[in-house]
């Protein structure tokens, strides 16, 4: 697997063992190719993880081995890189590494790290999302093409409630996000209220293409809205992300006139070095930006006060939420449900 290497990045020099090892079978594409891509674009994935709680996604054998989530700041980690302290829905908590540095993101690909799951706040204040962010996740017998079509409908809606600018990316898949820089000063909750507000009045308008069903019984060939991905402790790829897949695709910032032109497959490990050395980050400006979710907000309680539309289920792995609906499948509800008793008898005696 060839002797160790040294990178540099920022000023600091990050030791990578084995650099040989191969990553991605298909390809050939080794533990150096990703640490030489993210060296590529180091200034592009700090800014999406800049002072952010972060989970990394290991996969110390390539994509064909075995894989997991580290959550809790590794013992080995070293300290120039910071952490927070977090809470997750459990109650229990954990110190998560925050990076700050381009050299902590070489120093996690020594690692394995492939996939950088930021929460949407910052260290200085882990309760108070400072991002909205919306996932167009494609069903069986929908695909990217859905997603696309419910962006620029989304773009409308968030332009619409309050005047927000989205940010949309690739999933790396056949999905799409769309990030919109917020002012943290919502809790966890409400920024979800507010992401499940902007799924309604999507699904209002593109009621056969788009649905906020959580049931995946009740979805049908249509694109998701992942309201559940706003919650606490659920996390979404960052930006320049390399995506678990066998062609070592990455997660593409876009512009709004790349959403449609652009495909996922265009965006891997070896062609966007060449994008981000010709148009740099396009997202680099969205720090700039922070907006208020008060029409969102006002438009849930509408949904609410005027046609009854109250919270929705959350992930089965979250303790029972305030307001909740029943979390159980409509299917399973309907055969748990006792028979209704026939009517009393009104004939004559």
């Amino acid at each position: 697997m060839g002797e160790a290497v040294e990178l540099e990045a920022g000023g600091r020099t990050v030791r990578l063992s084995n650099p040989g090892k191969v990553f991605f079978p298909e390809h050939g594409y080794t533990k150096l190719d990703v640490a030489q891509y993210y060296a590529a674009v180091a200034p592009g994935i700090l800014r999406a993880l800049r002072n952010r709680p972060t989970t990394l996604q290991r996969y110390p054998d390539g994509v064909t081995g075995e894989w997991f989530y580290q959550k809790r700041a590794p013992k080995n980690m070293p300290d120039w890189i910071p952490t927070a302290h977090i809470t997750f829905p459990s109650g229990r908590s954990a110190d998560e590494m925050c990076p700050t540095e381009e050299a902590a993101v070489l120093w996690a690909v020594q690692y394995g790290t492939l996939t950088f799951h930021p929460w949407p706040v910052r260290r200085d204040d882990v309760d108070s999302p400072d991002e909205l962010r919306i996932d167009l996740d494609p069903q069986p017998g929908t695909d990217f093409d859905d997603a696309v079509r419910a962006a620029h409908e989304l773009r409308s809606v968030l332009d619409e409630f309050g005047g927000l600018r989205g940010f949309p990316k690739t999933s790396g898949g056949r999905g799409l996000h769309v990030f919109v820089p917020i002012e943290p000063r919502w809790t966890f909750t409400q920024v979800r209220r507010a992401a499940i507000a902007v799924g309604r009045e999507l699904e209002r308008r593109m009621p056969e293409h788009v649905t906020i069903k959580w049931w995946k019984e009740e979805r049908g060939e249509r694109l998701f809205v992942d309201y559940n991905q706003t919650a606490r402790d659920r996390t979404i790829a960052s930006a320049y992300s390399v995506r678990p897949r066998p062609h070592a695709p990455v997660s593409a910032p876009l512009r709004w006139d790349e959403v449609g032109t652009a495909r996922p497959e265009d965006f891997d490990i070896m062609t966007m070095p060449a994008r981000y050395a010709e148009l740099g980050d396009v997202h680099a400006g969205m720090d700039d930006h922070r907006y208020s979710l008060r029409a969102l907000l006002d438009l849930a309680d509408k949904d609410e006060r005027d046609h009854g539309l109250g919270d929705l289920p959350y992930p089965p792995e979250y303790p029972k939420m305030p307001g909740e609906p029943k979390r159980v499948q409509p299917s399973r509800a309907k055969k748990a449900a006792p028979p209704e008793e026939a009517p009393p008898s009104t004939t004559a005696t």
